[in-house]
Protein backbone atom coordinates (compact mmCIF):
# COMPACT_ATOMS: atom_id res chain seq x y z
CA UNK A 1 0.00 0.00 0.00
CA UNK A 2 1.26 3.45 -0.97
CA UNK A 3 0.73 6.79 0.72
CA UNK A 4 0.89 9.51 -1.92
CA UNK A 5 0.85 13.31 -1.80
CA UNK A 6 -2.71 14.31 -2.71
CA UNK A 7 -1.48 16.95 -5.16
CA UNK A 8 0.20 14.19 -7.19
CA UNK A 9 -3.19 12.46 -7.44
CA UNK A 10 -4.80 15.42 -9.14
CA UNK A 11 -6.33 16.94 -6.03
CA UNK A 12 -6.13 20.77 -6.08
CA UNK A 13 -4.41 21.04 -2.69
CA UNK A 14 -1.08 22.68 -3.52
CA UNK A 15 -0.46 26.05 -1.88
CA UNK A 16 -1.62 27.67 -5.15
CA UNK A 17 -4.76 25.55 -5.38
CA UNK A 18 -3.43 23.34 -8.18
CA UNK A 19 -2.71 19.64 -8.52
CA UNK A 20 -0.97 17.30 -10.95
CA UNK A 21 -2.40 14.49 -13.05
CA UNK A 22 -0.38 11.28 -13.38
CA UNK A 23 -1.91 8.15 -14.88
CA UNK A 24 0.33 5.78 -12.88
CA UNK A 25 -0.81 7.31 -9.60
CA UNK A 26 -4.47 7.32 -10.66
CA UNK A 27 -4.15 3.61 -11.48
CA UNK A 28 -2.85 2.84 -7.98
CA UNK A 29 -5.75 4.71 -6.41
CA UNK A 30 -8.33 3.00 -8.64
CA UNK A 31 -6.85 -0.38 -7.70
CA UNK A 32 -7.12 0.61 -4.02
CA UNK A 33 -3.34 0.30 -3.65
CA UNK A 34 -2.85 3.88 -2.46
CA UNK A 35 -4.23 6.48 -0.13
CA UNK A 36 -3.63 10.19 -0.54
CA UNK A 37 -2.81 12.89 1.95
CA UNK A 38 -1.92 16.57 2.01
CA UNK A 39 0.03 17.13 5.25
CA UNK A 40 -0.39 20.90 5.08
CA UNK A 41 -4.16 20.66 4.86
CA UNK A 42 -4.21 17.93 7.52
CA UNK A 43 -2.38 20.44 9.69
CA UNK A 44 -5.20 22.95 9.25
CA UNK A 45 -3.91 25.21 6.48
CA UNK A 46 -6.33 26.48 3.84
CA UNK A 47 -6.14 26.12 0.09
CA UNK A 48 -4.99 28.21 -1.57
CA UNK A 49 -2.47 29.43 1.01
CA UNK A 50 0.70 31.47 1.12
CA UNK A 51 3.87 29.74 -0.01
CA UNK A 52 6.01 28.64 2.94
CA UNK A 53 9.63 27.56 3.35
CA UNK A 54 11.77 26.19 6.17
CA UNK A 55 13.79 28.93 7.83
CA UNK A 56 16.69 28.74 10.26
CA UNK A 57 17.64 25.11 9.74
CA UNK A 58 16.49 21.81 8.33
CA UNK A 59 13.31 19.78 8.65
CA UNK A 60 15.01 17.85 11.45
CA UNK A 61 15.54 21.18 13.21
CA UNK A 62 11.84 21.99 12.75
CA UNK A 63 10.99 18.63 14.33
CA UNK A 64 13.42 19.42 17.18
CA UNK A 65 11.88 22.87 17.70
CA UNK A 66 14.93 24.90 16.63
CA UNK A 67 13.81 26.02 13.14
CA UNK A 68 10.51 27.27 11.76
CA UNK A 69 8.33 27.14 8.68
CA UNK A 70 7.53 30.68 7.61
CA UNK A 71 5.32 32.10 4.84
CA UNK A 72 6.60 34.65 2.37
CA UNK A 73 4.81 37.36 4.39
CA UNK A 74 6.50 36.20 7.59
CA UNK A 75 3.70 34.20 9.22
CA UNK A 76 4.92 31.30 11.35
CA UNK A 77 3.09 28.15 10.20
CA UNK A 78 5.38 25.69 11.98
CA UNK A 79 2.65 24.23 14.18
CA UNK A 80 0.42 23.46 11.20
CA UNK A 81 3.33 21.73 9.42
CA UNK A 82 4.16 19.68 12.53
CA UNK A 83 0.51 18.77 13.11
CA UNK A 84 0.14 17.65 9.50
CA UNK A 85 3.35 15.65 9.64
CA UNK A 86 2.27 13.76 12.75
CA UNK A 87 -1.23 13.15 11.36
CA UNK A 88 0.36 11.78 8.18
CA UNK A 89 2.62 9.52 10.26
CA UNK A 90 -0.47 8.21 12.08
CA UNK A 91 -2.19 7.43 8.76
CA UNK A 92 0.93 5.68 7.43
CA UNK A 93 1.10 3.51 10.54
CA UNK A 94 -2.65 2.82 10.60
CA UNK A 95 -2.74 1.74 6.94
CA UNK A 96 0.51 -0.25 7.13
CA UNK A 97 2.03 1.75 4.29
CA UNK A 98 5.05 0.14 2.62
CA UNK A 99 6.11 3.09 0.43
CA UNK A 100 5.49 6.82 0.48
CA UNK A 101 5.54 9.02 -2.64
CA UNK A 102 5.82 12.73 -1.84
CA UNK A 103 6.08 15.93 -3.89
CA UNK A 104 9.69 17.00 -4.32
CA UNK A 105 10.71 20.53 -3.23
CA UNK A 106 7.76 20.98 -0.83
CA UNK A 107 8.53 22.18 2.73
CA UNK A 108 6.31 19.31 3.89
CA UNK A 109 6.92 16.62 1.34
CA UNK A 110 10.27 17.25 -0.33
CA UNK A 111 12.40 14.11 -0.22
CA UNK A 112 15.75 15.15 -1.66
CA UNK A 113 15.46 18.89 -2.14
CA UNK A 114 13.47 21.80 -0.78
CA UNK A 115 13.42 25.54 -1.34
CA UNK A 116 16.17 27.31 0.60
CA UNK A 117 14.05 29.59 2.80
CA UNK A 118 14.71 32.80 0.86
CA UNK A 119 11.66 32.61 -1.47
CA UNK A 120 14.06 33.15 -4.38
CA UNK A 121 13.28 29.83 -6.07
CA UNK A 122 16.68 28.43 -5.08
CA UNK A 123 16.72 24.83 -3.89
CA UNK A 124 18.97 23.01 -1.45
CA UNK A 125 19.47 19.36 -0.54
CA UNK A 126 17.14 18.32 2.23
CA UNK A 127 13.73 16.96 3.16
CA UNK A 128 10.44 18.53 4.10
CA UNK A 129 8.99 18.17 7.60
CA UNK A 130 6.64 15.26 6.82
CA UNK A 131 9.24 13.41 4.76
CA UNK A 132 11.81 13.76 7.56
CA UNK A 133 9.36 12.48 10.19
CA UNK A 134 8.37 9.47 8.08
CA UNK A 135 12.03 8.67 7.41
CA UNK A 136 12.75 8.88 11.15
CA UNK A 137 10.06 6.25 11.67
CA UNK A 138 11.50 3.86 9.09
CA UNK A 139 9.21 4.45 6.13
CA UNK A 140 10.51 4.18 2.57
CA UNK A 141 10.00 7.70 1.24
CA UNK A 142 10.59 8.69 -2.38
CA UNK A 143 9.89 11.70 -4.53
CA UNK A 144 7.53 11.45 -7.47
CA UNK A 145 10.61 11.57 -9.70
CA UNK A 146 12.09 8.51 -7.99
CA UNK A 147 8.72 6.74 -8.11
CA UNK A 148 8.33 7.27 -11.85
CA UNK A 149 11.93 6.20 -12.43
CA UNK A 150 11.25 2.97 -10.50
CA UNK A 151 8.39 2.15 -12.89
CA UNK A 152 10.71 2.07 -15.91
Amino acid sequence: MYLISACLAGQPVRYDGKGYQFDAIQALIQQKLAITVCPEMLGGLACPREAAEISGGTALDVLAGTAKVITQKGTDVTEAFLCGAYRTLHLAQKHQIHAVVLKEHSPSCGRNSIYDGTFSGAKIAGSGVTAALLLQHGFQVMSELEFFESLK
